[in-house]
């Protein structure tokens, strides 16, 4: 971060749900862990990708991050503020600062308004409003790549794409510093997703703009991020540079999750062999104790079942292992040195449970926290 003070920094941020047990009316109240002690800093003008599989807690961060949803304890600090202490004048000015574009650009749009009227009312909550803001409006629907005149229609005129454009010129409305992006592009088609990566990036170039960007594509989050941490049962086990950690993954779960990445050349997709991790993520009414992965670590040992892993390193890197692989070392490799049999599935279509193909987090193809 060369020294500067970062935009945002997270701290122990700890997220847990109260629930009834055996549905609706059950006398016994089971506790559900969404998030556990995560903790972070992304620097300005830069982008922080979150990962994970469904459950893990990324979007609950997100929305902690966001003020959306309360923490169970934790801080959460934008520009040295302190986001959840925030009240009055000071929270207003705080809200200006932080824009959220949702992963369903068909759900987070009023269909009664049109859009001109979507992107003007930030401006007029925040009373940034001048003559109904006509001006300001065009300006954001010309900056994302729509037309002017399209702020006279209703969110049902337009593509899928086109309505993340207007969701994303709402959350520029105030000129935020951060924008927090739940999964932008995940419901948009392959060939819009690009369009949607392209100006998402230029836009944070051009504005100076610090990003938290949740998302279980694997592919996404190499373009658009600058840095990445990967969650586990709502836990950060890794976080690092894109290049740093995608080239040496440290932690078993990193390297599961990046085997499934697909190669471009398709000879080596259709030879390449890819890591399966066995079992089901637990829940997060009962997490395991210790490591929270080890119930599928093919690394794992009994310390790792009795003692959680600090989450430490340097250099920008930490992970949290008891037993990092080390620079070019494959889990396949480490795995055998312990006398341990590791499931290796196939390359293109293989389907065989643990870290999906297609470079998508397993059993995070839809919405999810």
């Amino acid at each position: 971060m060369g020294g500067a003070a970062p935009l945002l920094v997270a701290r122990d941020l700890v997220k847990e749900y109260r629930r009834a047990a055996g549905g609706w009316g059950g006398r016994r109240r089971t506790t559900v862990h969404a998030v556990s002690g995560v903790s972070f800093a992304v620097a300005r003008g830069s982008t922080l990708a979150v990962v994970g599989e469904s459950g893990c807690g990324k979007t609950t961060t997100a929305r902690m991050v966001a003020r959306l949803e309360r923490p169970t304890a934790g801080t959460v600090e934008l520009g040295g503020v302190d986001v959840w202490a925030a009240g009055g004048d000071a929270l207003r000015a705080l809200r200006r600062r932080v824009g959220v574009v949702f992963q369903d650009p068909y759900g987070s749009l009023d269909p009664r308004m049109t859009v001109g009227e979507i992107v003007a009312e930030p401006l007029r909550v925040q009373r940034r409003c001048r003559r109904g803001g006509r001006e300001r409006v065009q300006e954001l629907l010309t900056l994302v790549g729509l037309d002017a005149e399209h702020g006279a229609r209703h969110p049902h005129e337009f593509s899928g794409g086109q309505r993340q454009r207007i969701a994303i010129a709402r959350a520029l409305a105030c000129e935020p510093d951060l924008l927090v992006l739940d999964e932008p592009v995940s419901a948009l088609d392959a060939s819009v997703r690009a369009g949607v990566l392209n100006l998402l990036a230029d836009l944070r170039d051009a504005l100076g703009l610090t990003y938290l960007f949740i998302s279980h594509d694997l592919a996404v989050v190499r373009q658009i991020a600058d840095r990445v941490a990967v969650m586990y049962l709502g836990r950060i086990v890794e976080e690092g540079t894109v290049d740093d950690v995608y080239a040496r993954p440290a932690h078993p779960y990193t390297h599961a999750l990046l085997s499934a990445a697909p190669e471009p050349d398709p000879r080596r997709e259709r030879a390449r062999r890819r890591v399966v991790l066995e079992g089901d993520v637990p829940s997060p009414e009962t997490p395991p104790p210790g490591c929270r992965f080890h119930t599928r670590c093919p690394l794992a040992q009994e310390v790792c079942a009795r003692e959680v892993p600090p989450l430490h390193g340097d250099g920008g890197r930490r992970v949290a292992c008891h037993f990092p692989l080390e620079p070019g070392e494959t889990l396949a490799r480490r795995a055998d040195a312990l006398g341990r049999a590791i499931a290796l599935g196939g390359g293109r279509g293989a389907r065989d449970g643990g870290a999906a193909a297609g470079g998508t987090v397993a059993g995070d193809a839809g919405p999810g926290r």
